[in-house]
């Protein structure tokens, strides 16, 4: 159970804190309107993932009979997370490649990580082989999963919100990276984890 829940709260964490659309909506929501407006953003995966959720775990459930493509999706799921934890690493800050953009909205959050590959690709070689593996033996363990993910997700962009708000130099600082870099360790570790489990159910 508690494994399910740190798995979450690391990912969560990651995917809060790396680079991408929504966050950079985020940063530049909080730059140029302030921090009740990257909040705006932050919460938006709350809203728009429950369909991609859905999505992923219908395509999955489809073929969760047949062990080889869910252990060869679970391989991938594995090397795409050490494909993140290798970005980690080489993360040097944020502000340099963001380009501060014109004011966003709620709904424009929304369309734009519904428009975003990267929650279907997390949910399709990730996260949903956990939930279709999981939910039917352990649904507390499914839940805390799940709780951890969107906990630390959206706490985190919150968070950097905050920085933002109260110093731009946190984007480009040590804290930032270091913290990216730690990460990337417990990414490492569980990419390893979901490789072992693919390979066991191939074998």
């Amino acid at each position: 159970m508690m494994e399910l829940l740190i798995a979450g709260v690391i990912l969560g964490l990651y995917s809060g804190f790396s680079p991408g659309p929504l966050l950079v909506l985020v940063i530049s929501q909080t730059l140029t309107h302030g921090y009740m407006e990257g909040i705006k953003v932050a919460v938006v995966p709350v809203i728009t993932d429950l369909p991609i959720i859905l999505i992923s775990i219908v395509l999955l459930s489809v073929v969760s009979g047949y062990n080889f493509i869910i252990g060869s999706i679970s391989i991938f799921g594995g090397l795409y997370v050490g494909y993140l934890a290798f970005g980690s690493i080489k993360t040097k800050g944020l502000t340099a490649n963001l380009g501060i953009e014109e004011p966003r909205s709620l709904k424009k959050g929304i369309i734009v990580n519904l428009l975003n590959p990267s929650p279907y690709l997390f949910w399709i070689t990730v996260g949903g082989p956990i939930l279709i593996t999981t939910y039917t033996r352990d649904i507390a363990s499914t839940l805390l999963f799940i709780i951890g993910f969107y906990t630390f997700l959206v706490g985190s962009k919150i968070a950097l919100a905050y920085a933002t708000a109260k110093s731009r130099n946190f984007l480009i600082g040590a804290p930032y990276v270091y913290i990216m870099r730690i990460l990337s360790v417990f990414l490492i570790i569980f990419a390893l984890y979901l490789i072992k489990q693919g390979i066991q159910l191939i074998c």
